[in-house]
C-alpha cells in the first residue's frame, strides 16, 4: 500500500542486490527505511468515510385540519345562497388537496376561508327561509 515517489523509482536500480531482494520480499504497508512512507489513496479514503445514518422525516399531522367537506356539500345542494355554497365547496376541495401535499399552512388558511363561506351561506339562507315563513304566515295585505 506504500507507493514509491517517482524520484526513488529511478534510484532503485542503484541499490545492492541484497537490499533489492529485501524490498521485493517485504510488501508491507509499514514502509521501508530506504524510502519515505507515502500513504496510498485507499487508506485516505477509509479515513474520510463516515458511518451511515438513518434520516426519518416527520411530516406535520394534517388530520387536525378540518376541511368542512360535508357542510360545504350540504350548503351547495340545499342552501346555495348566491353561490356561496359552491365557493365553500371549492375551498374545501383545496384543503383536501393541500393536506395530501403536506402544505399545512395553506390547508389551514383555506379551511378558515371554507368555514367563513359556509357560515355566511348558512346564515343568509336560514335568514331568507325565516323571512319566507314570516311572509307566508303574515302576508303584506294584513298591514
Amino acid at each position: 500500500c506504500i507507493a514509491k515517489p517517482p524520484a526513488l523509482r529511478q534510484a532503485s536500480p542503484v541499490l545492492s542486490p541484497s537490499s533489492a531482494v529485501y524490498l521485493m520480499e517485504s510488501k508491507s504497508c509499514k514502509g521501508d527505511s530506504l524510502r519515505p512512507a507515502v500513504p496510498c489513496k485507499h487508506s485516505v479514503e477509509k479515513k474520510t468515510m463516515t458511518n451511515p445514518t438513518t434520516v426519518i422525516e416527520i411530516y406535520p399531522d394534517t388530520t387536525e385540519v378540518n376541511d368542512y367537506y360535508l357542510w360545504s356539500i350540504f350548503n351547495f345542494v340545499y342552501l346555495n345562497f348566491c353561490c356561496l355554497g359552491f365557493i365553500a365547496l371549492a375551498y374545501s376541495l383545496k384543503v383536501r388537496d393541500k393536506k395530501l401535499l403536506n402544505d399545512l399552512n395553506g390547508a389551514v388558511e383555506d379551511a378558515k376561508t371554507a368555514r367563513l363561506f359556509n357560515i355566511t351561506s348558512s346564515a343568509l339562507a336560514t335568514f331568507c327561509i325565516i323571512l319566507i315563513f314570516i311572509f307566508l304566515r303574515y302576508p303584506l295585505t294584513d298591514y
